[in-house]
């Protein structure tokens, strides 16, 4: 009789070969494949403004792709998002304690199809169990780019195309972007 593999703990997503992506879910290291030009460039361009938004406000912190935010779901103790607010302590060298009051997910090549389709909504549900109150589900194929759920209506996004103005209230109180800027 073999025995039970151990699961994956926090302290084994610090060493994720080659300081690739990856989040901790049902005991397993899920990795990520790193992403191309596009929703590369849309999520550099979400973290952008909302840097910039950070620092007029002074207040909460703009988070780039590849960053860890520890959390504590029966089956989920990591998110990694491409980009996102946080505003809680801050962490120095570990991971972000708690989830993102805003969280993107950036589509990429592979995000299609029905299994994406409920891997999609599984982890929208687990951000907002974790206490995000705002989660982007940007599809850069679609027509409706950016579809914007909140915590409060989770089933019904708000739908935002080229030529329109997304946002993510109440999270991040009076920021916007152009849904023009995800796109080169």
């Amino acid at each position: 009789m073999q025995p039970a593999a151990q699961a994956a703990t926090i302290e084994d997503l610090y060493r994720v070969p080659g300081n690739g992506k990856a989040e901790l879910v049902n005991g397993e290291l899920i990795y990520m494949a790193p992403t191309g030009d596009a929703p590369g460039y849309a999520g550099d361009e979400i973290f952008v403004s909302l840097r910039a938004y950070a620092k007029r406000v002074g207040r909460g912190r703009a988070v780039g792709d590849n960053k860890g935010f520890r959390v504590n779901l029966p089956h989920r103790q990591s998110f990694s998002p491409e980009a996102a607010f946080y505003t809680g302590p801050r962490a120095g060298m570990r991971f972000f304690d708690g989830a993102p009051v805003f969280a993107v997910e950036v589509r990429s090549e592979n995000d299609y199809g029905p299994q994406a389709e409920m891997d999609i909504a599984a982890k929208r549900a687990d951000y907002f169990a974790a206490g995000t109150l705002v989660v982007w589900d940007v599809d850069l194929l679609s027509d409706n780019v950016v579809r914007v759920y909140r915590s409060d209506n989770p089933d019904t996004p708000t739908l935002c195309q080229r030529g329109e103005t997304a946002e993510a209230e109440p999270a991040v109180p009076g920021w916007t972007m152009a849904v023009n800027d995800l796109f080169v």
